[in-house]
């Protein structure tokens, strides 16, 4: 049984990524990526193909979208994460959300396609950061420019799709099931 990852020292981030750290509200990184992994397959499973597809403006994702850019920003996270645990010094670039937003193709792709895909990421991630060492979790890096550990990364991921859950929450769903006049 792995210890708990507990919240990152504020000199373990740096940035912008404060935000999202401070929105990965839980004791211990683990058992946040395992709730919020339950509360978005219950949340999305009884959605319908209308609000999956729906956009809140012009120009903004459907809840499809933001689902396979919360997949796809998690991989890049752990990638990041992994290669600094393994003391990899080497600086790692950024990477354009929404150049990979448009070839993503998710509006096409069906939602249980999306949910298999994201059971498979979560999954992979939560065994990656259970198996780092207390050493391994402090280890630091560059990334886009701000210097992480990688238990920040891993409040990272979680505070991201926090962010996520509550515009999909507000933006979407709440419009989407207001009557119809």
């Amino acid at each position: 049984m792995s210890l708990p990852i507990g919240y990152p020292a504020p000199e373990e981030y740096q940035g912008y990524v404060g935000a999202y750290v401070q929105q990965a509200q839980t004791e211990d990184l683990i058992e946040g990526l395992t709730a919020s992994y339950v509360f978005i397959m219950g949340m999305l499973q009884g959605l319908s193909e209308e609000q999956l597809l729906h956009r809140y403006a012009e120009g903004k994702w459907s809840i499809k979208e933001v689902m396979v850019h919360l997949m796809d920003a998690e991989r890049i996270f752990a990638y990041r994460a992994l290669r600094f645990a393994r003391q990899d010094k080497t600086e790692l670039p950024g990477f354009d959300e929404n150049s990979f937003a448009v070839s993503s193709k998710a509006d096409a792709r069906e939602i249980n396609s999306i949910l298999a895909e994201y059971t498979a990421v979560r999954t992979a991630t939560i065994e990656l950061f259970k198996s780092f060492t207390g050493e391994d979790l402090t280890q630091t890096g560059t990334a886009s420019g701000l210097t992480l550990s990688v238990r920040a990364l891993g409040f990272v991921t979680l505070g991201h799709e926090v962010h996520h859950l509550k515009i999909i929450r507000e933006r979407y769903l709440a419009q989407s099931q207001e009557p119809a006049h």
